[in-house]
């Protein structure tokens, strides 16, 4: 059963949003008996991020929120993994401070655990009829390119691999020894949940609120190359 559900939220130069979606975690409203506990890694901001969640820490002192800096720049995949060492709840999730994932979709991840005692969800951008923002052709190719390659090299049939929305029981998240810097953490950590035996793996339908390069997202092309590469090393080399 899960009685905390730990939010790890990794944030670099995110002071436009950081407060809008610590709201919308806060907002919502979890299956009675689970608490929420925060988990915000700053990975060495150059704007007022840090700044706009004490702020916010200060305006809701209810909130369990647990504020950590890294000392230097050193990616999203670093973020998570100190998040992950730094988290007390049964499950966890990462959020990305950008508004692109909806967290009041925590309960559709959450209802595998309770119907089957889910070890795994993922929040597929694919599947389903929740709305979903569209935006460019080649990264959904990219995105349905890698997730196929991925599946190929774990035996597992999924439509998403590299959604942030992983729901994950945490005492199998601290086991994995994360060790991509940037996004190649998505395909790192499917190929390491994939080989957790036995592992109980669901996959549901969610929304995408996706940014423009304007309006802030930071993954790029090289990101794919790199997706590539971790794909196979995590399969065969590590």
């Amino acid at each position: 059963m899960i009685n905390k559900l730990s939010i790890l939220i990794p944030a670099y130069n995110e002071e436009e949003t950081i407060q809008l979606i610590l709201n919308k975690v806060n907002q919502v409203q979890l299956p009675e008996g689970i608490t929420k506990e925060i988990v915000i890694v700053n990975d060495c901001s150059k704007d007022r991020t840090v700044e706009k969640v004490e702020e916010f820490m200060g305006q809701h002192p209810e909130m369990n929120i647990r504020l950590f800096s890294q000392e230097v720049n050193k990616g999203k995949g670093a973020a998570i993994n100190r998040a992950i060492k730094e988290c007390s709840g049964d499950y966890l999730i990462v959020q990305d401070a950008d508004l692109e994932y909806d967290p009041e979709e925590y309960n559709l991840l959450l209802k595998p655990v309770f119907m089957d005692n889910a070890d795994v969800v993922y929040g597929s951008r694919f599947q389903g009829h929740h709305p979903h923002r569209i935006l460019f052709f080649w990264h959904s190719i990219g995105n349905k390119m890698l997730t196929s390659l991925s599946n190929m090299m774990t035996n597992l049939n999924l439509t998403d691999m590299e959604t942030c929305y992983k729901l994950i029981r945490s005492d199998i998240a601290k086991k994995i020894d994360i060790k991509e810097r940037r996004f190649g953490i998505e395909p790192e950590i499917t190929a390491k949940l994939a080989r957790q035996k036995p592992i109980r793996i669901y996959e549901v339908g969610i929304s995408y609120y996706g940014r423009t390069y304007e309006e802030g997202k930071k993954i790029g092309w090289k990101d794919g190359f790199r997706a590539i590469y971790c794909i196979f090393k995590y399969r065969f080399f590590d």
